[in-house]
Parts: structure tokens; sequence; C-alpha cells
């Protein structure tokens, strides 16, 4: 099986200071495998590396970090095939979320399964969102 690593350049405007997450813990953006992208979950961090206080800003963000890795493959969000959101106080936030999501997602959909938890990888956080794209 043939496999690479998506590198998000240190210069990526989306990501800003994002970057070195990918090394510090270990993981790549994103993995190629046969006709799939395998995007890891993409947290609502701004490019400066603050989060953002509102549901909204961050799913926005969230959503720009996976199409910013998809652009990267020369792909669009049309390419999603299937997705996770995993959200914190998932019944408080899902209404603006949700709103995000409309305005930058569009059909045809992807897959969606959106799982409510207890706490992400920073205080703050409010979702993170995974996702399988193919390529055409």
């Amino acid at each position: 099986m043939t496999t690479y690593p998506v590198e998000v350049p240190a210069d990526s405007a989306v990501f800003g200071e994002g970057t070195s997450a990918f090394a510090r813990f270990g993981y790549s953006a994103a993995v190629r495998a046969h006709d799939h992208l395998f995007i890891a979950g993409q947290i609502g961090r701004r490019a400066d590396g603050t989060i953002p206080d509102t549901i909204e800003e961050q799913a926005e963000n969230a959503i720009l970090r996976v199409g910013e890795i998809l652009r990267l493959e020369k792909l669009d969000l049309s390419a999603l095939v299937d997705v996770t959101s995993y959200h914190v106080d998932i019944h408080q936030h899902l209404p603006g979320f949700l709103e995000a999501k409309a305005r930058l997602v569009e059909a045809p959909y992807p897959a969606w399964s959106m799982i409510g938890v207890s706490g992400l990888a920073s205080p703050g956080l409010l979702v993170e969102i995974r996702a399988t794209a193919a390529y055409r």
C-alpha cells in the first residue's frame, strides 16, 4: 500500500502557528492512502494560536483548516465523503456549529456524524473535525 503524509507549509495563512502541533504531537495533518485522504482532527484555533470564544468562529476555523488541507491536495470540500465532528456541550453549541457549517459546506453533503464529548485537547476548544475525502 502506498501512502504519503500531507505537509502543511509553515507559512500557511490558515494554520499559522498551528503547524508546529504536527511535530510536537507526532502526527500528520493528513495521509493519502490509495484513493482516499484521511484528515486528522482539526480544531478551531486562529492562525495566531488563540482560541475564539464562539462556536461559530471555532467551527468556521476548523472547516477552513480541513479546506486548506484539501486545497493542498488540489481538492475542495466537495471531495469529502465522511466527516466526524466532536462537540463539547453539544446541545448548547450545535445551533451555532450548524450555522457555520451551512455557510461553508454545500451539497452534495458527505456522511457526517456529530459526537458529544466532555473535552478536547485544550481548555476552551469546543469542536474538532476529522474527515475523509476521495480523490476523483
